[in-house]
């Protein structure tokens, strides 16, 4: 009986308890919503203080605190440089003048005031928002990094933890929330990934001893007619289910990243899914076309040929039963290697599109007793192109077949 493979380690548990009963003085608990208010009443507070300062000082160069006054008497006669005084007047009239001067000087003080309070307001509320823009940045980088963490999460990266560090606020506890989330999901997808391996692994070997039994019994001459169609039928049976554990297999594997990664040429794998379905398609009439120019990417060559072996299998199998084709191209495309396979055959609706990449399904065919295979091609396919960072999209083509286009990062 085969070995059976060592389960992978499972992850460390969580460390973090939600469950963590609260503070004894939750008001003293440094919270988002204190540190905001904290952070913009200080800026307001400081702001405030310049302005005022500010404010107070052009008041005090306008108003010339200490400074001589704007005119002088001389032997009862006014002087000055700013006010026009008459030369002989009254009392009363020498009055209304220097009032009249006084008025017209601060008037001045004032219009210079508010000229300088208003550009220094505009120079203030400049260093505020730059500031506040700043301030905000670093208060919400948290925010940020739990982003980028849950983007990495999607592309099928669950090792990934956030691990915030800093004050025990809202944004640590959500993070921390969603890093207990992050492994339980692992924990989750490791022990599902370990029950396939070992269940595709421990039925390996049965089929393979009844396998031989068969083929045992088949190569018997003197075995009756009757037996012997028994044993190709059996034989037949214990094949297709290989072909789904071996699937099945793969299809684990596939779900995991690509750990070692080694230059790849998508042309050369196209070429050697051709010619391992060339036979196929010569005896179904389907011509297989198309060129296949150099698109070299880091990967796992057998993964990658599985791809690749799939999609043209399912092209030839699934047409039209006179004067067939299948298109198999390669190319570099906006720094990404793509891999079309296209083909005549059924129309195929759009709505069944996404459903033809779920495990087990054939376009209206049941699973069980069709010889084209066991369901598992173009799951095992979405699976190897998702390891590898790519993606892989179907679209049906005018008058028939489809357009199956795998993209992977070069």
């Amino acid at each position: 009986m085969a070995a059976t493979p060592a389960p992978p380690a499972a992850p460390p548990k969580p460390t973090w308890d939600p469950r963590r009963p609260e503070p004894p003085f939750p008001w003293l608990r440094p919270t988002i919503r204190i540190r905001l208010t904290l952070l913009y009443g200080g800026m307001f507070l400081i702001a405030g203080i310049l302005l005022l300062s500010i404010i107070y000082l052009f008041a005090a160069h306008a108003l010339n605190v200490g400074s001589q006054l704007p005119f002088r008497i001389t032997s009862g006669t006014v002087v000055s440089n700013t006010c026009n005084f008459p030369s002989q007047t009254t009392a009363s009239d020498l009055n209304n003048a220097m009032n009249a001067c006084v008025n017209e000087q601060r008037q001045h003080a004032l219009d210079n005031l508010l000229s300088r309070s208003l550009l220094a307001l505009l120079g203030l509320a400049v260093i505020a928002f730059a500031f506040g823009y700043a301030m905000a940045g670093r208060v919400l980088s948290p925010l940020g990094r739990i982003t980028r963490t849950a983007r990495a999460v999607a592309g099928s990266d669950l090792s990934r933890r956030i691990e915030l560090d800093g004050p025990d606020d809202e944004l640590k506890e959500l993070a921390d929330t969603f890093d207990e989330m992050l492994e339980r999901l692992q924990r989750a997808f490791t022990a599902q990934q370990r029950f396939v391996g070992n269940a595709s692994h421990e039925l390996r070997t049965p089929l393979a001893i009844n396998r031989t039994l068969l083929e045992v019994h088949l190569s018997d001459p003197g075995a009756p007619v009757e037996l012997q169609q028994l044993g190709k039928t059996l034989l037949a049976t214990n094949e297709r289910s290989e072909q789904l554990v071996e699937g099945l297999l793969l299809l684990a594997r596939s779900d995991n990243q690509i750990v070692e990664r080694k230059p790849v040429d998508l042309a050369e794998v196209a070429s050697q899914a051709i010619d391992q379905v060339h036979g196929e398609a010569e005896t179904k009439g389907v011509e297989i076309r198309g060129e296949r120019a150099p698109a070299v990417v880091q990967g796992n060559g057998v993964l990658l040929e599985r791809i690749a072996l799939n999609l043209v299998q399912n092209a030839v199998r699934y047409n039209v039963p006179e004067d067939g084709w299948v298109e198999v191209t390669t190319e570099l495309q906006h720094g990404q290697a793509v891999l079309t396979v296209s083909n005549t055959g059924p129309v195929v609706p759009a709505y069944e599109i996404d459903n033809l990449f779920e495990p087990f399904t054939r376009l209206r065919t049941e699973r069980t007793g069709s010889d084209k295979g066991v369901g598992l091609g173009l799951s095992i396919a979405r699976s190897v192109a998702r390891a590898h960072g790519g993606h892989i999209t179907a679209q049906p083509r005018e008058g028939g077949g489809l357009v199956m286009r795998v993209v992977l990062p070069v």
